[in-house]
């Protein structure tokens, strides 16, 4: 005979516990297929009639159901009696129960919770919203992040349209602005950057079947936004009724300096960490110092080359933080300066359109010095022309050292900085720069934290965040 099977009484009681449930769950269902059958139409209804109706019902359904499992998993909390004072510890008694109801992605959830008060501190306390972590308002967390989500990729009266058409879930263009205030507020580029460890995991799968260490490319740069001033927030004067009068605030293009971190995977690009901010640059700096002493990027185990065009603020902060990383002029910047010289030295001809090539296939070559005295050989035919000459011969000279692409080639490095030029579009000018848009400085920044931190993979902790500091404000 074989042996005994010997169950464990909390086996016992779980299986007791999840038949209970399963039972209640049936009932659940069993009245919404009441509610379905009520209003399917008869007699052969078509497949889009029957999805309408579903569609119509699916959160009856699924918040009905929540609700059942939230009252059997926290039946001690509905009944609970007493409970100690959070703030002072003073002993409790449950008074009437209140009653309230949260809106979900799954539907409405109708909760009825003990409530408990303490006349010292002035204070109610609400155990089960506790237990069940809910936020202060009636959306709960799963729908301020899709609300979120949308409104970092289209406008607000479009992402309350697509909001609701596709949750089922209503949430007004004002209060979504209100709450990307809310969840943005005071983020810096720490905030929005992910954890060592996550790098190191993307570093990890970069290198996998590789003898060399990944390069990891660090790309700084600016992206012009429509901006307007604050000026703009004040009230217009003028009689209610009356023709509307033409705005006294004029825009202006602002540059939202940035830099991305990536990782180069044959001809794949991985993002690490990008952050982009309308400001200056000491801002940015500061932003990139923080990186660096927080010790986010790993840089021991990657070869960390900085690809810019030839600002010298730009290199400035990169010599300051990065003075090991291997450093490259963008070669596609360096054509704008050939096209200037040969356009202002030949006219627009054949001639100029070979020299061009022909000079940048010596720069390709990395033959620098070779390009730099060719330069200086020129003969200048107009005063534009030896402009555009001296222009560019300061230009290579000054970055003689970051432009050995035949060297960088073989060590796999990038040669162009179009990772950050990427960037620029798809964080700042495919959110800020639409149609008549134009924003607060306070506003804009707040969404490119909230698009950065999307891209980055920590919009989840930014909300995590957001909700500490509501607590703590709260208490």
């Amino acid at each position: 005979m074989g042996a005994a099977e010997v169950i464990s009484f909390e086996e016992v009681r779980a299986r007791k516990q999840w038949d209970a449930l399963r039972g209640q769950l049936h009932t659940r269902f069993d009245q919404w297929l009441d509610r379905l059958e009520a209003q399917l139409p008869e007699p052969a209804p078509t497949l889009a009639q029957v999805t309408e109706t579903i569609w119509t019902l699916r959160q009856e359904l699924t918040g009905s159901l929540t609700q059942t499992i939230i009252e059997h998993t926290h039946l001690g909390e509905h009944t609970r009696k007493q409970v100690n004072c959070p703030k002072c510890a003073r002993f409790l008694k449950a008074r009437s129960p209140v009653q309230r109801t949260v809106e979900t992605l799954v539907g409405p959830v109708e909760l009825e919770r003990p409530y408990f008060y303490c006349r010292a501190c002035r204070r109610g306390v609400y155990p089960l919203d506790e237990a069940l972590d809910l936020v202060a308002g009636r959306k709960q967390l799963d729908v301020q992040k899709a609300a979120a989500k949308l409104v970092t990729e289209v406008p607000y009266d479009e992402a309350h349209t697509l909001l609701s058409d596709l949750t089922g879930v209503g949430m007004g263009s004002e209060r979504m602005h209100t709450l990307t205030n809310q969840v943005a507020e005071g983020l810096t580029v720490l905030d929005v950057a992910p954890s060592r460890q996550e790098i190191e995991r993307r570093i990890a799968s970069v290198s996998v079947g590789r003898w060399r260490r990944p390069v990891l490319v660090l790309g700084i740069d600016g992206a012009y936004v429509p901006t307007r001033p604050d000026s703009a927030r004040e009230p217009c004067e003028g009689r209610r009724g009356k023709r509307a009068r033409r705005t006294r605030w004029r825009g202006q293009w602002r540059d939202a300096k940035g830099f991305r971190f990536y990782l180069l995977d044959g001809e794949r690009i991985v993002h690490v960490l990008s952050w982009h901010q309308v400001q200056n640059e000491e801002q940015l700096g500061e932003a990139l110092k923080q990186i660096k002493e927080a010790g986010v990027i790993p840089e021991e185990q990657v070869r960390l080359c900085v690809v810019c065009d030839g600002a010298e603020w730009i290199w400035k902060h990169v010599q300051a933080l990065f003075p090991q990383a291997r450093q490259v002029l963008d070669y596609y910047h360096c054509a704008q300066y050939l096209h200037r010289v040969a356009k202002a030295h030949y006219g627009v001809s054949v001639q100029a359109l070979e020299w061009v090539e022909a000079t940048m296939t010596r720069l390709y070559l990395g033959k620098v010095g070779v390009v730099l005295g060719g330069l200086q050989r020129m003969q200048a035919q107009s005063d534009e022309a030896a402009k555009a000459i001296a222009n560019c011969w300061d230009y290579l000279d000054e970055h003689r050292g970051r432009t050995t692409y035949q060297k960088l080639r073989r060590g796999g490095y990038p040669l162009g900085s179009g990772g950050i030029e990427s960037s620029n579009k798809f964080i700042c000018h495919v959110r800020l720069k639409r149609s008549g848009a134009w924003w607060y400085e306070v506003n804009s920044n707040q969404m490119l934290a909230l698009r950065c931190a999307k891209y980055n993979g920590t919009l989840d902790q930014v909300f995590v965040r957001c909700q500490q500091r509501l607590r703590e404000t709260s208490e």
